[in-house]
């Protein structure tokens, strides 16, 4: 958020949902970088596995937005609430499935901000937690 703020004082992008295809792919790479370097220090301090794991879900679900990004607007809100959601789900049972309502709200409010297509909000949620869920379990 600090580096997406000093963003917006500087003039590079406009808020803080960096809608500008060009800016959203500044922004994801350097969050790629930061996660990369987070997954690093976790495994060098021997962080617990599932953390490692939900790191490393995060890490891969941006890498494939962001290659998706050169030439389509998908929600990233979306796919990070509903990979959460999914991790949840995997870890704590199938009682955590109600927090998809609140998936299903921020989808609504993607749309009604128009920010997204009912299609790109939609591609989101699928990629979000079917790509979270797969990596998580492969890597817990």
């Amino acid at each position: 958020m600090a580096f997406i703020k000093h963003g917006i004082r500087k003039g590079r992008w406009g808020d803080r949902h960096v809608g500008a295809k060009r800016a959203r792919l500044v922004v994801m790479a350097v969050i790629l970088l930061s996660v990369s370097a987070g997954i690093t220090l976790m495994v060098l301090f021997e962080a617990p596995r599932t953390m490692v794991a939900l790191v490393v879900s995060m890490l891969v679900t941006l890498a494939i937005l962001a290659a998706i990004t050169f030439v389509w607007k998908i929600s990233v809100h979306q796919a990070v609430s509903a990979g959460a959601c999914a991790m949840l789900v995997q870890t704590y049972g199938p009682w955590m499935a109600f927090l998809f309502f609140l998936v299903a709200v921020v989808g609504w409010s993607r749309i009604e901000l128009q920010d997204h297509t009912r299609n790109q909000v939609i591609a989101g949620t699928i990629l979000g937690a079917v790509v979270a869920a797969a990596v998580f379990s492969l890597a817990k």
